[in-house]
């Protein structure tokens, strides 16, 4: 990440309150891919008087100006992580709802290869696995 999301919504001319900016701190601390009520949670434990409300506005006009990006893991709830994160692909556990950040270069490079195939060049990608753990031997 080159910039924190406070200096980028900056730079795009976006007015920071006090509440975007523990809104933008709280989204560049996570590690993980909260939803907005999650990030509602996490904010009000800095500041209290940030309602929901403003959680979903500053969402969305972070979203809408190119400061994060939406994520769909299919359990119905939309979540938020930086758009400027280094790359990766998620892997999704169906049976925790744990979200697994990978990089793969053998993947990366089969992308690459399908699309000069089918005579492109590649941009951009999202890759989201789901799967259910493994069965180990004796139950595990």
């Amino acid at each position: 990440m080159s910039e924190t999301i406070r200096k980028r919504a900056e730079a795009c001319g976006l007015r920071m309150t006090g509440q975007r900016r523990t809104i933008a701190s709280v989204i560049e601390g996570s590690d993980d891919h909260p939803d907005v009520e999650e990030l509602h949670a996490r904010a009000t434990a800095a500041d209290p008087r940030i309602s929901l409300a403003t959680v979903y506005r500053t969402v969305k006009l972070f979203e809408e100006s190119g400061l994060l990006e939406k994520v769909d893991f299919g359990d119905g709830r939309a979540r938020y992580e930086d758009a400027e994160r280094k790359h990766h692909d998620h892997l999704i556990d169906l049976h925790s709802g744990e979200v697994i950040e990978f990089v793969d270069e053998e993947i990366e490079a089969l992308q690459e290869k399908i699309a000069r195939k089918l005579g492109y060049r590649l941009k951009g990608h999202r890759l989201e696995l789901y799967g259910v753990p493994i069965a180990r031997k004796g139950g595990n």
